[in-house]
């Protein structure tokens, strides 16, 4: 298995001003920021709250009474609630898991069918857990956020719990044939918890123990072997990372029956150090690149991701590839690595694009942003590749494969084409539909085109534009252009039917920007727009929008934008640099305030993506940091904010303290935020439908005809 602050409003809008006007860091002491609205970043503290609720009271009110709202949210949760939607599978041994939501189990069904049953088309489900039931007999806010269970047979797991979506959950073994939680089990309490089976007696813990546990990103530092029987304080520590890393932690993964004890050490976020635990608790180094990615071990072999050129045993190994060598050997000494896969100028392996089955690796490419599926063997220690024939121009997701058998499923999309999930027994030597979504709104008469911006640079910029029945190049399309570019996150072609029927059937356009900083050409398309290079990404999404413009899809007075968390940002920073651009801007669960970024939440973590700005690199990252670029006197449109109070990675501070600032400058906006929900920003389909109602209203009254 591969792996894996209330003040008066006089001195408000004074301080505003002078806010706007200059970056206030002392230089020789970075925490002397004055920040007028840092109150704001006090989650749930009482007087921010009641700033909360009086905006939420006003946006809300304004949204909920728009004409189109009632309509799209009826709508939106009549789809997240249809029995037609596919129950994804999760494959654990002979059986098939499914987490399911619905109109009557809101917060959710945790549940299984035999494979045979689940091929048959007509599943029936047993139900191991209800989530609402349990939430209603606890008198908690009960957010399920998966399971991880013993092989070989799958009965003891340890299901993570969330209370309202936050990132940090509660840990609980489970016994899925007795169907209730183990008396006297593991239990973990709240934290950004990870959890590891060594067998029934035994797990691998990183969790808060306290002083000097976690990071300075607030994520476990130490490993530590839990043993039955004994308090979780009891814990034997054999591993820990440094104060400044990201995190770290010891996993147990399979290569069939061999198992193989992980120990990571990530000191950034796109950096690892990565150990074989021995069974004497010794650790040898697995002697990588640090950017490289390990991704296991298949048939004993080693698979890694590399993100930059790799010379070693003579050979230089290209950035982007995937390569696999003897791992025995390899920890011998030994360097002779196999290519399976090379990036070429139009192509990349994305992030979640490996699996494996019992016999075979199946891998997903994309060239020009497009996927393709292929599937590798063994023998005779060379590698052997076939493509397996799947639809043109959409994408492939790998759900998921068994490494007792070769049963593999996989899906298909595009922009028109609902999700199609195919089923493989012979891990895609032959392969059958299994179910499609139906068409939840009427796509006759639209087209998908792939298109290319020239950025600021001269670089090429795909996009992807989806036009409505009846499109005319005259300017006057409502136009929606969405983007995120960071973190080597590819947007690919997907079907999403609150898009469909809340926008595109109603005679909107809809735009994906490939923007740099993305995954969609692999490791150099991201690394072009890290740290001081970040400005290239914006560039890369202005040009997408003037290049709509100039070819008549749109104009300023048409066209609206969307992103969330680092989209957020990107959001956010379009609303500062380019106002004239556009006429509606949706900034969801944003970063904002890059100054201090680094000092919230999960945000130390993501330095290596920014920088640091208590550092030099404030120098650049102050020029685009969205807080500290408002302007008193510049004309923007009503911007819409969105976020979460129980978002425990990007913090709720970011929109707030933004809109604090932006209404006492005298700007026009809305402000919505979630008091549950986590960094989804919902944590039920009722709330995922009003919340897209919401944004989705505030589209049409700002983009529609006028």
């Amino acid at each position: 298995m591969l792996v894996r602050g209330a003040i008066g409003g006089a001195v408000l809008l004074t301080m505003a001003t002078v806010w706007a006007q200059q970056v206030m860091v002392d230089a020789d002491n970075p925490d002397a920021i004055e920040d007028p609205y840092i109150w704001l970043e006090d989650v749930e503290g009482e007087e921010a709250l009641d700033w909360v609720e009086a905006q939420n009271e006003v946006s809300v009110g304004y949204l909920e009474s728009l004409p189109t709202f009632d309509e799209l949210n009826d709508r939106n949760l009549e789809i997240l609630n249809s029995d037609d939607r596919i129950a994804s599978p999760g494959l654990r041994g002979d059986h098939v898991f499914n987490f399911w939501r619905d109109a009557t189990n809101t917060r959710g069904l945790w549940r299984r069918t035999t494979l045979e049953d689940y091929v048959s088309g007509d599943p029936e489900w047993e139900v191991i857990l209800d989530l609402d039931a349990l939430a209603e007999a606890e008198g908690e806010d009960w957010v399920w956020k998966g399971a991880a269970c013993l092989r070989p047979d799958y009965r003891v797991c340890a299901l993570y719990l969330s209370r309202g979506g936050a990132d940090a959950v509660v840990i609980r073994e489970f016994d899925v044939e007795e169907r209730s939680f183990v008396e006297d089990g593991f239990v973990v309490s709240e934290a950004k918890s990870q959890l590891s089976w060594i067998d029934g007696d035994a797990v691998y813990i990183e969790t808060d123990f306290g002083e000097g546990s976690l990071t300075d990103s607030g994520y476990p530092r130490t490993a530590r072997i839990w043993r039955r029987g004994e308090t979780i304080s009891d814990a034997t520590e054999i591993f820990a990372g440094e104060q400044t890393d990201v995190a770290a932690g010891v996993y147990r993964s399979w290569d069939g029956d061999v198992h193989y004890d992980i120990a990571v050490r990530s000191p950034t976020f796109y950096t690892s150090m990565n150990y074989l635990v021995t069974d004497a608790g010794e650790l040898r180094h697995i002697d990588i690149p640090e950017d490289a990615r390990f991704r296991g071990v298949f048939k004993g072999q080693m698979l890694v991701g590399l993100k930059s050129d790799w010379t070693v045993g003579g050979e230089t190994y290209p950035q982007g590839s995937l390569i696999a060598a003897d791992f025995e050997n390899f920890l011998q000494g030994e360097r002779d690595f196999h290519v399976l896969y090379a990036p070429t100028e139009n192509s990349a392996l994305p992030g979640g694009g490996v699996m494996s089955t019992r016999d075979y690796l199946i891998l997903t490419s994309l060239e020009d942003v497009v996927s393709r599926l292929f599937r590798y063997t063994l023998a005779d220690g060379e590698w052997v590749g076939e493509e397996i024939g799947t639809e043109a121009f959409g994408s492939i997701r790998l759900v998921a494969a068994s490494d007792t058998s070769n049963a593999l499923f996989f899906s298909y999309e595009n922009f028109l084409k609902p999700d199609t999930l195919y089923f493989s027994a012979d891990g895609g030597a032959g392969t059958e539909a299994l179910q499609s979504l139906p068409q939840f709104f009427d796509a006759d008469g639209m087209t998908i085109e792939q298109r290319f911006a020239t950025s600021s640079d001269g670089t090429s910029i795909p996009y992807f534009l989806v036009l409505p029945e009846g499109f005319e190049a005259n300017g006057n399309t409502p136009t929606l252009l969405y983007g995120y570019g960071g973190f080597e996150i590819s947007l690919t072609p997907g079907y999403s039917a609150t898009v469909g029927h809340s926008w595109l059937a109603r005679g909107g356009a809809y735009v994906i920007a490939n923007i740099r900083g993305g995954g969609e050409y692999g490791p150099r398309w991201h690394q072009a727009a890290l740290k001081e290079n970040r400005q290239v990404a914006y560039d890369d999404f202005i040009a997408v929008a003037e290049d709509l413009i100039a070819r008549g899809v749109t104009s300023p007075q048409y066209l609206g934008i969307r992103g969330g968390s680092n989209g957020g940002l990107l959001t956010g920073v379009m609303l500062t640099q380019r106002p004239d651009l556009w006429n509606a801007v949706v900034v969801q669960v944003p970063l904002l305030d890059m100054r201090r970024y680094n000092r919230l939440l999960a945000g130390a973590s993501w330095m290596a993506e920014y920088g640091d700005p208590d550092t030099g690199d404030w120098a650049y990252i102050s020029e685009y940091s969205p807080y500290h670029n408002v302007q008193n006197d510049a004309d923007y449109p009503k911007v819409f904010f969105t976020t979460s109070t129980r978002d425990d990675r990007v913090h709720p501070g970011h929109a707030r303290k933004m809109v604090a600032l932006m209404t006492e400058m005298g700007h026009e906006l809305l402000y919505f935020e979630n008091t549950v929900g986590g960094h989804a920003g919902a944590s039920d389909n009722t709330q995922v439908a009003r919340n897209e109602a919401m944004v989705y209203s505030y589209l049409w009254d700002q983009l529609g005809p006028q």
